[in-house]
């Protein structure tokens, strides 16, 4: 899901020589309100990115209930804690190990659904702006300590 991206031409030859045309969908664009479908969809959700600044992608499979693969990198670990499988985003090696184990475990995938709906159950726009209201209300307080602001 998504644009092309540096290496289109060669994932989707690599995908049409492998004869998994059937198996593996470049969808292009989807809009907000269909990632739901496509992340229901899906058996297995897989992210290896190298820099995020949160990791939106990871938590919205993971509130849908499937199962994640993400990279070891930036925020990642933190958006998926246990839930997921965590990987080195440059070990394509231990990426493909990953992919197969999950895939080849019913039990571990539907134990990392479960996983995943309780980690996403964590985060909310309505947690994040409580705690945005506190810290300004923390730091316009007169007379509090301001470390760990």
């Amino acid at each position: 899901v998504g644009g092309k991206g540096w290496f289109y031409d060669e994932i989707f030859g690599r995908v049409k020589a492998l004869e998994l045309t059937d198996e593996v969908h470049f969808p292009g664009f989807v809009p907000a309100e269909d990632l739901p479908l496509w992340y229901n969809a899906a058996d297995l959700f897989v992210y290896p990115s190298v820099y995020e600044g949160f990791g939106l992608p990871p938590l919205e499979a993971m509130a849908c209930g499937t199962a994640v693969i993400t990279s070891t990198a930036s925020s990642l670990p933190e958006v998926v804690g246990n839930a997921g499988k965590l990987v080195d985003p440059t070990d394509t090696d231990g990426l493909a190990t990953a992919m197969e184990r999950v895939l080849g475990d019913r039990e571990l995938q539907e134990q990392m659904q479960a996983a995943g709906l309780v980690q996403a159950g964590g985060f909310s726009w309505e947690r994040a702006a409580r705690q945005t209201v506190h810290s300004y209300r923390h730091a316009l307080t007169p007379g509090e300590d301001r470390q760990g602001v």
